[in-house]
């Protein structure tokens, strides 16, 4: 991965390889199942309370209530969003150039296949990268770094292109 940097006009440009486009478009995959799976059989998930959080843990009926009142709105966000990286995304590798709202969904669709991810591998601030990698668990977790890099050079790349201003 070539770093995101901001160029001339305010885009974000990063070049990925094709395998590393090939990752994030399998990522997207696995997160557009998530989101269309029903509510149903979702409902112990770890993952998609992460994704969708209750709104008042003390109180379930509140929590419910808030649920049915953001939980189709927060999908449709998310959804959007993956549908914004997905076209933005080179399929066989190449140049990612974004513009400030393209920019704003692939920061919050990182944020959501981290926060997935992290969940899965149980990731807390203990955890660091594999030394190396020699199995499924250290190919994961070396996908979530890699996501998480990905994820920091946009967001530096966001306050370069604004001169530093936050």
């Amino acid at each position: 991965m070539r770093p995101f940097t901001a160029v001339r006009g305010g885009d974000l440009v990063a070049r990925l390889d094709p395998a590393e486009a090939g990752v994030v478009g399998l990522l997207l995959d696995q997160l557009e199942q998530l989101l269309d799976a029903d509510a149903d059989d979702v409902g112990g998930d770890p993952v998609m309370a992460r994704l969708l959080p209750v709104g008042h843990r003390g109180d379930p009926e509140l929590a419910a209530d808030y649920r049915e009142l953001t939980e189709a709105s927060l999908r449709s966000g998310k959804a959007d969003d993956l549908a914004t990286v997905r076209a933005s995304l080179p399929s066989g590798g190449g140049e990612v150039r974004l513009d400030r709202d393209q920019a704003a969904a692939w920061l919050r669709t990182t944020n959501d296949l981290r926060l997935a991810m992290g969940t899965r591998l149980e990731i807390t601030e203990d955890t660091e990268p594999p030394d190396e990698v020699t199995g499924e668990e250290d190919q994961q977790l070396a996908v979530y770094y890699w996501l998480t890099a990905l994820q920091g050079s946009l967001v530096d790349a966001l306050v370069a292109g604004r001169g530093g201003r936050s």
